[in-house]
């Protein structure tokens, strides 16, 4: 049976006295309301996710300060934001006491609630020191970098995993932290981020995961099915060999992350597991959603994905990849609101918004990063918001319409946003004097058809008066998600035949406003 988590309460701060006596600075900045503005997915449920909010706040630049704070509390659940600067390491990390208990070499936090852990400043790492939260609830971890951390060598920390979570924890909302090893099992690393043994409304959002062999994991085994509700979105995977994440039972809301270079697997549902998988972009890897290295599957519903350069393994009794014709085997319902950006521009937000010292950057929900209005008021250096280097484009299409029969004619049409006084159906016409707009200057245009219908060219034509505004492009199966081609410019794009219900143009980039007068179809 589950026990019930730890009651929160906003009464009672820590006495400032004790504070001061044991190492830690309190401060009067109310960082813990600042750092709660945001929450988001299943970290909102079941009652919220608060942190510290309403208690004292406090400084700490070692890891035995950060435990001291935790434990110098009038009781464990006393609210209370600990600031964190500087490096935090196994050597400056002691075992304290008082009104908690705590472990030297790993950041612990066990049997207690109601807390923030936030990276102020020109940022705080945990140097090759893992965060273990063990029968707790209501935690807030934010803007820290955890690197490094191992499970054999030296030194060893947490099991081997960063941020790790087991036991009966409730309501833990992680966000804008970096997440890094500098290798597989092999060199002594585990998982970035796992939760096992009764784990339960939890967020990731806005991180970075990467360099690692696993991602992280919700379950230990395959008989460890009771942890659940948890929300991963607008994070960035990148040169991890598998688990992004693994999943054994229960249920994973999964949207709007960025993955590249996944080299064995990504998301592996298992157990029983559901994962909604929605608007998430997958590049240059294998394998990125499926059942692996077990018979006993779990599934998925998905939908907006895009998958860009995907390899696939073929099916065997224990390798069940969901693609190359990714479509959903089961149906997940979602209890809270959530905004979706459009798949195409996920690269470019998170790698804008994600991980820490980014300025708590979140993306409005039209792919535009935006600062929230409450921040912590600890000044950092000012945030960048690079644009990710783009990929080389392939060649302008050319202009020489193709012979045939237009398939559009009879077709279908819709589209992500449409300008004023424009027609999605403008583009199947037939008509150069009629167009489609996006609202600004990106956007999609689709083209669907009631069956199965066989394409391998399209051309777009431009309005003679917006000649040469569509930049960078991409053509995209939107039944499956498949990129089928990139590009610059409007005209003929040739690509491998492909079988579909509906085909999307995708605008990446344009020198204004673009007008599409004609999406045309052919079959060859």
């Amino acid at each position: 049976m589950r026990r019930a988590p730890a009651r929160r309460t906003l009464a009672g701060v820590a006495t400032l006295a004790m504070a001061a006596t044991l190492g830690v600075t309190a401060i009067s900045m109310s960082a813990a309301q600042a750092a709660t503005g945001g929450v988001t997915g299943y970290a909102t449920q079941n009652g919220g996710t608060t942190g510290g909010a309403g208690g004292a706040t406090v400084t700490a630049s070692t890891g035995t300060a950060i435990h001291q704070a935790l434990c110098s509390r009038a009781s464990n659940s006393t609210p209370i934001t600990i600031q964190v600067s500087g490096t935090i390491t196994v050597g400056n990390t002691a075992k304290v006491s008082g009104s908690c208990s705590t472990a030297a070499g790993v950041i612990e936090l066990k049997q207690i609630s109601n807390v923030t852990i936030v990276g102020v400043g020109s940022g705080a790492t945990f140097d090759q020191i893992g965060i273990h939260i063990r029968d707790s609830s209501n935690i807030i971890i934010q803007n820290v970098t955890v690197k490094n951390v191992k499970k054999s060598g030296s030194p060893t920390s947490n099991g081997g995993d960063a941020i790790g979570m087991e036991s009966t924890v409730r309501n833990v909302w992680v966000d804008h932290v970096t997440l890094e090893a500098s290798g597989g099992e092999s060199e002594g690393y585990d998982g970035l981020f796992d939760l096992k043994n009764d784990v339960e409304y939890v967020t990731l959002s806005y991180s970075i995961l990467r360099n690692s062999g696993r991602g992280g994991l919700i379950g230990s085994s395959e008989s460890d099915t009771g942890s659940g509700n948890v929300t991963f979105h607008h994070n960035l995977y990148s040169n991890l060999d598998s688990r992004t994440p693994l999943l054994r039972g229960g249920i994973a809301h999964i949207y709007n992350n960025s993955y590249v270079n996944l080299n064995e697997s990504g998301i592996n549902s298992r157990a029983g597991a559901k994962a909604k998988v929605e608007n998430n972009y997958f590049k240059d890897s294998k394998d990125v959603l499926g059942t692996f290295y077990t018979d006993q599957a779990g599934t998925w519903q998905v939908a907006g994905n895009i998958f860009d350069n995907i390899t696939w393994s073929p099916k065997g009794g224990d390798t069940n990849p969901a693609g190359p014709n990714v479509v959903s085997t089961t149906s997940v319902s979602i209890p809270y609101s959530y905004t979706l950006d459009g798949a195409s521009c996920v690269p470019n937000v998170v790698a804008q918004t994600a991980g820490a010292n980014k300025g708590l950057q979140v993306s409005n929900g039209s792919c535009t990063p935006t600062t929230p209005t409450a921040t912590p008021t600890t000044p950092g250096p000012t945030p960048t918001t690079p644009n990710p280097t783009p990929t080389t484009p392939t060649p302008t299409p050319t202009s020489t319409a193709p012979s045939g029969t237009n398939l559009s004619l009879s077709a279908g049409a819709d589209g992500s946003s449409k300008g004023s006084g424009t027609s999605y159906g403008n583009v199947k016409d037939g008509s150069l004097s009629t167009y489609w707009s996006p609202s600004g200057s990106t956007g999609s245009i689709s083209i669907k058809w009631g069956s199965a219908t066989t394409v391998s060219k399209v051309n777009i034509r431009e309005t003679s008066g917006a000649s040469g505004r569509i930049g960078a492009w991409k053509l995209i199966n939107a039944d499956t998600g498949a990129v089928l081609k990139t590009g610059t410019g409007a005209g003929v794009i040739s690509f491998s035949s492909a079988s579909l219900k509906k085909i999307t143009f995708q605008i990446d980039g344009a020198s204004s406003s673009p007008q599409v007068a004609e999406f045309e179809t052919y079959a060859s």
